[in-house]
């Protein structure tokens, strides 16, 4: 990996809001899957809660971004989501949670200032219960470790992680990181 890499790994959500916070939920579980050298490694992992613009810079200062992220893609609840690079919808006019407005602001002013980051990565799941409270629904819960899996896969691609041995992911050039 070039030492110019910044990957970044945002979970972004209000864990005051039982599915609104999956997303820092499922950082703090990659990390958990992580042997202390990977979680240590050339990844940078951020609870990005609620923070919105002041998530400006640290958008900007990273190569490639993996957002974990609460979605409303208008799905069965507990259904995963992943976007990529241009699929990523950038302006509020598309919706995909209670705070993504402020955070696609965020990847909108990045891309105005040309920092965005050159690959973009959202894992998103459809929550099932936003009501006051801090855990997750059962139906959220129970696809944390395919959320987790989904970001290991992107990092591997990424060329951040090693491998899992017998995984079968092959790399094309373009998905690593440069």
């Amino acid at each position: 990996m070039a030492p110019a890499a910044n990957v970044l790994v945002l979970g972004i959500g209000n864990t005051l809001q039982r599915d609104e916070g999956v997303g820092v939920h499922a950082l703090a579980a990659l990390q958990a899957a992580l042997s202390p050298a990977e979680a240590a490694g050339a990844v940078t992992f951020l609870d990005g809660g609620t923070l919105g613009l002041a998530l400006l810079p640290v958008v900007e200062d990273a190569t490639h971004l993996l957002i974990l992220d609460a979605v409303d893609a208008h799905l069965p609840p507990g259904a995963v989501v992943e976007l990529a690079d241009d699929e990523i919808p950038l302006y509020s006019g598309v919706k995909l949670s209670q705070h993504q407005v402020t955070f696609q602001e965020v990847l909108a002013l990045a891309g105005l200032r040309g920092r965005l980051p050159a690959r973009l990565h959202l894992i998103g799941v459809q929550p099932a219960d936003l009501s006051l409270g801090v855990d997750l629904s059962p139906t959220v819960a129970a696809v944390l470790p395919a959320v987790v899996q989904r970001a290991i896969a992107v990092l591997q691609r990424w060329g951040v992680l090693p491998p899992s041995e017998g995984d079968g992911l092959e790399r094309s050039p373009g998905e690593d990181v440069p």
